[in-house]
């Protein structure tokens, strides 16, 4: 039987490092202490002062709450894509397979697909189920083949490193809104919306968001429920963001409200998004520089250069809430460089004569940030302190995650692979409210293809 490991933090107390010090091996098979840090809770007087918005106690979904139910299978290739290397945007759509089994899992999925395409398919939720043998796992059925929600507007082949969100919203008609970006990108259109027919997307695109590089905003997209909207700004809000590797995002998970335009007329093509919010910003946005400003005061706890933040979502079950972001947390010793510990030095190529090493050969030839290890984590924030950052009460990088769910005990292969381009564990989230469903992306877990894992929130 899975066992779950919850790892409870309650800031400002500084996290204890889960690797010890020691040279940087190989990231392949390396293993890590699973052993559980806790820390004690300051007195409601002190966390109610912090922390405005929520009470200390009853209004915060924790890990514990989370239920796991297992998982299911994707479905064979259609409309010229397929689930391989997939993870990208995924958003629950409550109104889908009307026809499917009355089995708990009403709805359905919309989901990119292959990262070389980018193409979004629509699925039906099958019972989720914990087994050893995949055979015995059910699999989602194809309810839409694979098109191009963005109607030709992005073209992931032409994109280096694509970056992609996906969020459904029905007021005040129902829309997929999409974003899209890259790895290297400045002030670029990223935004746009269109119809849930994929036969006929009509999609309206591309849109600049705001005032705010790319490297902030291009990622992960879900809703902020209307209760909490209301303290931010008038109408529909869905929250935007990006925590791009490296410091060009800042210290941490980057996260926008905005207004996500008039249906009847929508904007322009590149046009430019009006109103944007920071909600999450761990650092400073000066004007035309695509890179934030940041100092390690303006960082996220146990903040790595090598932190990948996949999937969001503003979780509400009752009265209790939170908001969620998944993905791949770097743990011990990192460093700028190649897979297999090679370094290289940031300033190599203007040394005389230059001191950059020779790349080391296949898998791990990639350049870019790395880490000793890493770990599937679900990390959790109070979406009070959100809405303090909105009503200019709390600087954009104050808000500090209170709680960690480590997901690697949930996951089929909760390791890396550089020879299968295997550098996320976890993509994407969505979440079912009326049913309190959460559904989560492990990449590359069905040989190349994506499973999708099911927990039940009971706050």
């Amino acid at each position: 039987m899975l066992s779950k490991r919850i790892l409870i933090l309650i800031i400002p107390i500084i996290l204890l490092s889960l690797s010890c010090n020691k040279p940087a091996p190989p990231i392949l098979d390396s293993e890590e202490d699973s052993s559980i840090q806790e820390v004690s809770k300051p007195d409601e007087s002190e966390y109610t002062e912090i922390y405005p918005g929520l009470a200390p106690s009853g209004n915060l979904i924790m890990p514990e709450d989370f239920t796991y139910l297992g998982f299911f299978r994707l479905p064979e290739p259609s409309g010229g894509s397929d689930w391989e290397y997939s993870g990208h945007g995924l958003t629950y759509y409550p109104n889908g397979d009307p026809e499917g089994p009355v089995d708990g899992f009403p709805g359905s999925l919309f989901g990119f697909g292959h990262d070389h395409q980018l193409f979004v398919s629509e699925i039906s939720i099958p019972k989720p189920a914990i087994a050893a043998n995949l055979e015995e796992i059910n699999t989602a059925q194809t309810l839409q083949p694979f098109a191009d929600l963005s109607g030709g507007i992005f073209s992931a082949p032409e994109m280096t490193i694509p970056r992609a969100g996906l969020v459904y919203l029905g007021e005040p008609e129902p829309r997929l809104y999409f974003a899209f970006g890259e790895h290297l990108q400045d002030f670029e259109p990223s935004h746009g919306w269109s119809n849930l027919d994929l036969t006929d997307v009509d999609a309206q695109s591309p849109w600049i968001f705001g005032e705010f590089t790319n490297y902030v905003t291009n990622d992960y997209l879900f809703e902020i429920p209307p209760t909490w909207a209301e303290s931010i700004a008038p109408g529909p809000l869905l929250a935007s963001g990006r925590a791009r590797e490296g410091l060009w995002s800042g210290r941490g998970p980057a996260l926008f409200a905005y207004h996500p335009g008039d249906v009847d007329n929508p904007l322009p093509p590149d046009s430019t998004l009006r109103g944007v919010i920071p909600l999450l910003l761990y650092g400073e946005q000066l004007p035309g520089q695509p890179d934030l400003i940041s100092s390690p005061s303006q960082a996220v706890i146990d903040y790595r250069e090598a932190d990948h933040w996949w999937g969001g979502e503003w979780l509400t079950v009752g009265d209790s809430a939170a908001v969620v972001f998944a993905g791949t947390k770097a743990l011990g010793e990192e460093w700028y460089g190649f897979a297999n510990g090679l370094v290289w030095e940031h300033d190599c190529a203007e040394h005389s004569p230059p001191t950059c090493p020779n790349p080391p050969e296949w898998p791990y030839e990639d350049r870019g940030f790395w880490a000793e290890d890493y770990q599937a984590q679900l990390i959790f924030y109070n979406p009070g302190q959100l809405v303090a950052v909105a009503q200019g009460d709390l600087e954009s990088w104050q808000p500090q995650p209170y709680a960690v769910l480590v997901l690697d005990d949930f996951l089929l292969d909760p390791s890396l692979d550089p020879a299968e381009y295997k550098r996320d564990l976890v993509g994407a989230v969505a979440f079912d409210r009326e049913n309190r469903l959460f559904y989560l992306v492990e990449r590359l877990a069905d040989e190349y293809r994506s499973v999708i894992h099911v927990w039940r929130i009971d706050s």
